[in-house]
């Protein structure tokens, strides 16, 4: 062959070469890694759930749509989308978080009921709001569970679309029914708040329980009023949104007890700036990431960049700063704290790595295939003292643990269901179920200008029979032993397509394992009984403090016993183990989307056996003083009375 006909050879099939081995070597970048046949054998094999679903009223007409403004119409099944929401908690007082909130959006009821299989223990409780201005353009979207005012007694917060909370405060010595509870308003007015999360923390360390809202759609919209006139505006951007609902912030002020109960908030007005009071909030979170033991603030917003604020308060003076990452040439925007464009919906706080940190795993919306965006694992570096320099030392690592793509996601949970010592990720996932695939109008919409997406009018048509994610199964990951995790719901049970918005977390009948309930959106919601055959030894930890005029030392009492005081929200636990390893909790007071774990920390042993562990406690007293204590407990359940101590004991 002549050098002349070899060029044109070369010409004419090296770059076709070329191109072929550049997406086979793309390839094998963005392919994720799979779980050998016997490999997801044996992480199946650790797992055992019992589905029970839960009660459902009988002869009421279920709705699968809500009414919308006129201008939504076209958008109504998108809409309509939240509302079902899972609450785990002792509400009967017999020491286990036995008990459930639930809102099913296709009643919009809220009620009380013992969780399924645990015995009929009192018949289920409608909480009734018809005491104050209630009608059809208002809904449930999350109950909240809590001593909100500190008598020893659990109330419940219940949030809204086109109302401010409402607070149903329980009556000493009262049996577990309607009657038992005083509906009042969480502030005084009446203003229509669309709020989709809400938490509970000592934010300013005064010892008493303020207030986190998350809203969504502007404050006064109708969004739910079918009769109303004029355009309700949907986000202003698909990455850069700030004209939604203002977030608060409410301050714990004043309460009472006895036959007419009552608790006072007040709103902590200019403590946010506008662009972070007004993304469009749908899960929020609340943990102490300095050591400080005043908790940070993790709103997870859709449309925009989340945001992270570092607590600088004082008792009765709130102070925040926003706390952002900080980039690198090769780092993307969106993988920096602060400066992502996704779509925030769940968030939850666990230690990943065992250094000792709390690391924070984001859902996002946009995992789904046609969006190309990616869950968020904020892993912490171990520099929290950069949080004072306005600096987030968070390194986003969702795809090294395989944790960053599954489908359309909203609540997350770590929690660790086979007391091995490491936590799996419960991930709620789906949209809107229906026939006709809406998903290329939805990818479509991605390329509109902005400048269009505030007007629902210019969306494409969403609207009951649509689908969107509508059959994506739940996702169950589990860590193996490279370090990677993988979904293996399908394999244990957990794999049938339900369109899930809360996940609760709880050990409902004191065995040492970890169950869970799940809030699904117009379908029947269902409790997941652990039945875990070969699950480790664990330590659980229920963390009290005493109410007002019962201050107590502090006292520890083996295993699970009846209500003597109220959670001790935002408390801290460090077990040691005896190899030196160490494992680290917080008690939660409800982050997350719409679902919300029990105020219990909860701690797997693996195979470390009956070995007595040094537990190192800190909390706020009562009156706010920072305490700290060393105690020696066996694995096994221990209700603690976290009293006052003197300084260093």
């Amino acid at each position: 062959m002549s050098s002349t006909a070899k060029y044109t050879y070369l010409k004419r099939y090296a770059t076709p070469l070329v191109a072929a081995l550049l997406v086979f070597a793309g390839y094998s970048f963005t392919a994720e890694p799979a779980m050998s046949s016997a490999e997801r054998r044996a992480a199946a094999s650790r797992f055992q759930f019992t589905p029970l679903t839960l009660p459902e009223p009988e002869g009421i007409d279920y709705k699968s749509v809500r009414q919308v403004h006129p201008s939504f119409e076209r958008v109504s099944a998108m809409v309509s989308a939240l509302g079902a929401a899972i609450a785990l908690y002792d509400l009967d007082g017999d020491g286990l978080a036995n008990d459930l909130c639930h809102i099913d959006p296709r009643t919009d009821h809220v009620t009380l009921v013992p969780v399924p299989g645990t015995g009929n223990r009192f018949a289920p409780v409608m909480l009734d709001a018809r005491s104050l201005p209630m009608d059809t353009t208002m809904a449930p979207m999350g109950c909240l569970p809590g001593d909100v005012n500190e008598d020893g007694w659990p109330d419940v917060l219940v949030y809204y679309w086109g109302r401010t909370p409402i607070v149903f405060l329980r009556k000493p010595d009262s049996r577990l029914e309607g009657p038992a509870f005083v509906a009042q308003e969480l502030v005084p007015g009446r203003e229509r708040w669309y709020s989709n999360s809400a938490a509970f923390a000592d934010l300013d360390g005064d010892g008493h329980l303020d207030l986190i809202i998350g809203n969504t759609s502007q404050d006064g919209a109708r969004i739910l009023d079918a009769k109303a006139g004029g355009i309700e505006v949907l986000p202003e951007s698909r990455s850069r949104a700030f004209n939604g609902g203002w977030n608060r912030i409410l301050r714990w002020t004043a309460a009472s007890s006895g036959d007419r109960p009552s608790v006072s908030f007040h709103e902590v007005k200019g403590l946010l700036a506008e662009e972070v009071a007004r993304g469009w909030t749908l899960a929020l979170g609340a943990a102490d990431l300095d050591g400080d033991l005043l908790p940070e603030i993790y709103f997870a917003n859709d449309y925009g960049p989340d945001r992270l604020l570092h607590n600088r308060s004082r008792p009765s003076q709130m102070h925040f700063a926003l706390a952002e990452g900080s980039k690198s040439f090769f780092t993307p925007a969106s993988f920096v704290v602060g400066r992502d464009s996704f779509k925030g919906m769940g968030i939850d706080f666990a230690d990943m790595n065992g250094d000792g940190w709390l690391d924070m795993y984001v859902s996002n919306i946009a995992a789904a295939y046609a969006f190309q965006e990616s869950h968020l694992l904020w892993m912490s570096t171990g520099n929290p003292e950069k949080l004072q320099a306005g600096v987030a030392p968070y390194k986003q690592e969702s795809e090294r643990y395989g944790l960053s793509r599954s489908g359309w996601a909203w609540d997350a949970r770590l929690a660790d269901f086979d007391n091995d010592g490491v936590v799996e990720v419960m991930q709620a996932t789906g949209f809107i179920k229906g026939t006709i695939n809406r998903w290329p109008e939805m990818q479509a919409l991605g390329t509109v200008n902005d400048t269009l997406v505030h007007d629902p009018r210019n969306w494409p048509r969403f609207r009951p029979g649509d689908d969107l994610s509508g059959h994506e199964p739940n996702c169950f990951f589990v860590r193996a032993n490279n370090g990677r995790y993988f979904d293996i719901a399908r394999d244990i049970g957990l794999g049938g397509p339900m369109v899930t918005r809360g996940i609760a977390v709880a050990d409902v009948d004191g065995d040492g394992d970890l169950d869970m309930a799940l809030a699904n959106q117009y379908e029947t919601s269902v409790f997941y009984r652990n039945d875990n055959p070969v699950a480790g030894n664990f330590l659980g930890l229920n963390l009290l403090l005493p109410v007002p005029g019962k201050e107590a030392a502090l006292t520890t009492y083996k295993g699970r016993i009846a209500n003597k005081g109220r959670p001790a929200i935002g408390a801290q636990a460090t077990v040691i183990l005896p190899d030196g390893q160490r494992r680290v909790a917080q008690v939660d007071g409800g982050s997350g989307h719409s679902g919300k774990r029990a105020p219990e920390l909860h701690f797997g042993l693996g195979q470390s056996g009956n070995a007595s562990l040094k537990v190192e406690l800190r909390w706020r007293s009562m009156t706010g003083e920072p305490q700290q204590t060393t105690l020696t407990l066996v694995p096994g359940w221990h209700t603690i009375m976290l009293g006052s101590l003197k300084a260093g004991t």
